[in-house]
């Protein structure tokens, strides 16, 4: 006798469907060690790269802007602005510079940004 739960299904395979695994990107092994690799990092840049150091030294640890002052622990939200734009000028005597927090910096170059879009992009 026959059970009545049993029933025969034409269409089922009888391997099921594969998963494709994406491939994932071979990861290049450096053999240099986590000593070698931090005094790589470093290193001093090219000359003139250290330009924001000497500006905290010359104009202090406050913004030119806002007027925030900021301590050792806080230091890295301030950034140097080149007055003139151009970040390839660095005089020694910091005439160039001004040193401005983070959000006083974004709000100088989005003004400049919105100052071109609203005259047409003449400068």
């Amino acid at each position: 006798m026959r059970s009545r739960f049993i029933y025969e299904v034409p269409f089922v395979k009888e391997k099921p469907y594969r998963i494709h695994k994406k491939h994932q990107p071979q990861k290049k092994v450096n053999d240099e060690s986590i000593e070698e690799t931090l005094k790589k990092l470093q290193r001093p840049g090219p000359k003139g790269s250290d330009y924001r150091e000497r500006s905290l030294k010359i104009h202090g640890l406050i913004c030119a802007k806002c007027g925030r002052e900021f301590d050792e622990k806080t230091r890295h939200l301030l950034t140097v602005h080149h007055k003139d734009g151009n970040h390839l000028n660095n005089p020694p005597d910091g005439s160039n510079w001004e040193n401005l927090c983070v959000y006083c910096h974004d709000d100088e170059h989005t003004r400049e940004l919105l100052g071109k879009y609203l005259s047409g992009g003449k400068e």
